[in-house]
């Protein structure tokens, strides 16, 4: 696996996407600071580009490399929560690129709970797209056998990590509001959120 991860990391570094296994299901990944790489993603899935994609990062303390006026609530619950099923919206940092956040002022962020897309992270020095490795519209792909039926060609490289868990997406909660939003049910529930935050979410 070591070597499969240095040459997605080359990859990655020539402006390639790569499919990689997570704690969730395949993800679809480009450098976050290359904008031509991550147009790529949106080619290969033929997802519409005012549809943000989330960003995964290798460690907690990435957050505020992306985000900015990140509120002590975010902080609780990424410092309880991940590494793991849970997607933090909060603003963006001015360093994001547009065409990641899908022209907004938010970015979606999460710290996957598996060593494949960390190491990615760890060894680009950037955080990567994470959006799932499935066309658009159609079921997220939990076996590299699956990317290849759904995208074929228009992944540079796809690192076949066995079966993903799959079942459940992120929880995704919107960190700009107040009270935060929870925008997406997924793998985290909204008790465990609000024990965690020690208050009500909508």
């Amino acid at each position: 696996m070591h070597a499969r991860i240095g040459k997605a990391v080359e990859t990655l570094q020539k402006g390639g996407i790569v499919a990689f296994p997570t704690d969730t299901a395949y993800g679809l990944g480009a450098g976050s600071h290359d904008d031509a790489a991550v147009m790529k993603v949106y080619q290969a899935k033929g997802r519409p580009h005012h549809l943000a994609l989330p960003l995964l990062l290798g460690s907690v303390s990435q957050i505020e490399t992306v985000a900015t006026n990140v509120p002590e609530t975010a902080w609780t619950l990424a410092r309880q929560l991940l590494p793991g099923a849970l997607t933090l919206v909060l603003h963006k940092a001015a360093s994001v690129s547009s065409l990641i956040s899908g022209g907004s002022d938010k970015i979606a962020v999460r710290v996957p709970n598996h060593p494949v897309p960390i190491a990615l992270v760890e060894g680009l020095g950037a955080p990567i797209t994470g959006t799932s490795a499935n066309r658009s519209g159609r079921p997220s792909a939990v076996t590299a056998q699956e990317v290849y039926r759904q995208l074929g060609d228009s992944v540079d490289m796809i690192i076949d990590g066995g079966r993903c868990p799959g079942g459940s997406d992120s929880t995704v909660i919107d960190l700009t509001e107040d009270p935060p939003r929870i925008l997406r049910q997924g793998a985290i529930s909204r008790a465990d959120i609000e024990r965690v935050c020690g208050r009500k979410i909508r």
